[in-house]
């Protein structure tokens, strides 16, 4: 894999693959964090973060600004140190799953 293939292709051919990926590391998060949180997480932060490719560095994920303040009037009641960690925890395994999937 190379970072032009994947960003060519990941919204096309990879993009059944990709969907896996996504939903195997939120059905993990899901079992082991608090299922509210972790479907915030997802509906408003994750929907809009973008996998890239790099072939030093890996998979990686962008995230969108201010994540914490996306949580607001979605009934996510959660500190933002808290929050900070399990959305750590989610994209560095998303981050592992991807590896996974396409290395």
């Amino acid at each position: 894999m190379d970072a032009e293939t994947f960003d060519e292709q990941k919204y096309v051919d990879l993009f059944p693959q990709l969907q896996q990926a996504y939903k195997n590391v939120f059905n993990r998060m899901n079992d082991e964090y608090d299922s509210t949180l972790i479907h915030g997480i997802d509906q408003n932060v994750l929907n809009e973060s973008e996998p890239f490719y790099d072939e030093t560095e890996g998979f990686y994920l962008e995230v969108p600004e201010e994540p914490y303040e996306r949580l607001s009037g979605t009934g996510v009641v959660v500190s933002e140190e808290r929050f900070e960690t399990v959305l750590d925890d989610y994209v560095a395994e998303i981050e592992a799953e991807l590896d996974r999937t396409f290395a």
